[in-house]
């Protein structure tokens, strides 16, 4: 055993590189990029004789067998074969080792660290770790500690009809600097405490290692760090993909997983109409315009959903329109009354509001038709309409309007009798109130509607383009600014009405002169 240390006088120093010392007297490996930054310095290889005389210092006495790293996707592999000494001639009682080399064949420059823990002078264990980057790291350790942390090392250093083995080499390592401070965790008697004022990639990577080497209890204690701390942007992926890797085993993961999944299958649909409720009943003018933002964006982002959320978002949000037409009829009849309040007016303005907002929702869900049916349907409504005040009643026709949009657009696919009711029931209504809504209402876009209103005609039979672009010539006529400009769809109708039926029979008289001049 005192063959294998070195010598008081040639002990290997540790090289300048940045390594902190933690109160339970373990150093911290660097990150590979400081390590790599240190190593440039060629003095820095052969400072004290830190690195080059480690090497035949340690194969001076037969180490263990020489291991692979253990990777997440497999289990640890180990051959059977110990290293060959380099300084002393090969002797029969001696069994020969290749060294461990590259994948390329080619022996690459090893730049070698030292790393003590507990008291480095009691270490009687030594664990060299080869870094796939040429870093070899040699940590003094004790065997008992290991072995009793480590499933993995416990399995390496099982006692045999030998004696025990000093040297444990673990080779491909990919992340030496993580490994380096899992084993320093084994010295720690609670490791969460280590653990505060990491980050949470780091944490996983040390769960990661210590799932591998058997560190129960560092897994566990990396399990109550991230049950613990928020989980930011792309960290909760991250860790719901490393926890899920550990259901199948006895580390109760369920506390964490509790944190994105709920066991109540009801609690989506019934949550959305309680927020729903909530925006719609809002009685704060600012609350309710930044709620009802955030909510419209957080259902555009949840629109390509396949899982069937968006089944329940139809009926909930149905339901929240049919309350609001409900309350609004109900308003109508009474602002149509002589001696209403002017709550009353607030109250319309509030519920119309609603439903742009609703409507807004149901065009990002693309289940808008049937609000369009819904909507061409309110003759009552209609009928109330003139019977209020201009400046009472205005703001219901920016949902007419807002229709009329999502119809030229083609966010919604009405069927021709919808579209032909919508016309027939609310294009009225609209005309009279246009000049309001150019005056008091800041959102509306006169050209926007008034192309919208154009397609939604041109839609219809060309009986119907007739009987409604007539009438509505009639309108401007009288009216002048105060109704919709629908020339250009006035012009597609002339155009579809007197003229292409001469072309076409202009183009069919050519045919037939052309078929007689052929005989």
């Amino acid at each position: 055993m005192e063959g294998s240390r070195p010598r008081r006088g040639s002990q290997a120093r540790v090289r300048t590189v940045p390594i902190a010392v933690t109160p339970e007297g373990f150093w911290c490996c660097p990150s590979p990029a400081a390590l790599h930054k240190s190593l440039k310095n060629p003095h820095h290889h052969h400072a004290g004789g830190g690195g080059n005389k480690l090497a035949p210092q340690q194969q001076k006495t037969p180490s263990a067998p020489p291991s692979k790293a253990p990777s997440v996707q497999t289990a640890p592999s180990v051959t059977d074969e110990p290293p060959a000494p380099v300084d002393e001639p090969r002797r029969q009682d001696q069994p020969a080792a290749e060294a461990p080399a590259p994948a390329g064949g080619q022996q690459e420059p090893q730049h070698k660290i030292c790393v003590g823990f507990g008291r480095p002078e009691t270490s009687d264990l030594t664990v060299m770790l080869y870094g796939k980057e040429g870093i070899a790291v040699r940590m003094g350790v004790h065997r008992d500690v290991l072995c009793r942390s480590s499933a993995f090392f416990a399995a390496r250093l099982a006692g045999g009809h030998g004696p025990p083995a000093p040297c444990v080499e673990i080779h491909d390592c990919d992340d030496a600097e993580i490994y380096v401070e899992t084993v320093g965790l084994m010295y720690c008697d609670e490791a969460k405490h280590r653990l505060l004022k990491q980050s949470v990639p780091r944490v996983l990577r040390i769960m990661k290692v210590a799932e591998v080497l058997g560190f129960h209890g560092c897994v566990k204690s990396c399990l109550e760090y991230l049950e613990a701390v928020p989980w930011v942007g792309e960290e909760e992926d991250n860790v719901v993909a490393s926890i899920r890797r550990l259901q199948s085993k006895d580390y109760g993961v369920t506390p964490l997983l509790r944190r994105i999944s709920s066991e109540n299958l009801n609690s989506p649909g019934d949550t959305l109409a309680n927020i729903m409720e909530m925006v719609l009943t809002s009685t704060d003018d600012r609350g309710r315009r930044e709620m009802k933002a955030l909510v419209l964006n957080l259902l555009k982002d949840s629109s390509h959903c396949t899982d069937g959320s968006s089944d329940i978002c139809s009926e909930t949000l149905y339901s929240s329109c049919r309350g609001c037409l409900d309350r609004l009829h109900r308003l109508f009849t009474e602002a149509s009354e002589e001696d209403y309040s002017v709550n009353v007016t607030r109250r319309i303005t509030l519920e119309t509001d609603n439903l742009l907002w609703l409507v807004e929702i149901l065009v990002t869900q693309r289940i808008c038709d049937g609000f369009v049916a819904m909507w061409s349907s309110q003759t009552e409504l209609a009928e109330l309409h003139p019977k209020l005040p201009a400046a009472s009643r205005y703001t219901v026709s920016c949902i007419t309007a807002r229709l009329f949009v999502g119809i030229g657009r083609g966010e919604m696919l009405p069927s021709k009798n919808t579209r032909l009711s919508l016309l027939q029931v609310w294009l009225q209504p609209l005309i009279d109130d246009y000049s309001w809504l150019q005056c008091s209402c800041r959102s509306f876009d006169r050209k926007l509607v008034e192309d919208g209103i154009g397609q939604t005609i041109l839609t219809l039979p060309l009986e119907d383009q007739r009987s409604m672009l007539l009438s509505w010539f009639g309108r401007f006529l009288k009216l002048g600014d105060s109704c919709p400009n629908l020339q250009r769809a006035f012009e597609v109708w002339w155009r579809r009405t007197f003229v292409r039926p001469y072309v076409n029979e202009a183009e069919a008289g050519n045919v037939l002169a052309s078929d007689r001049s052929s005989t």
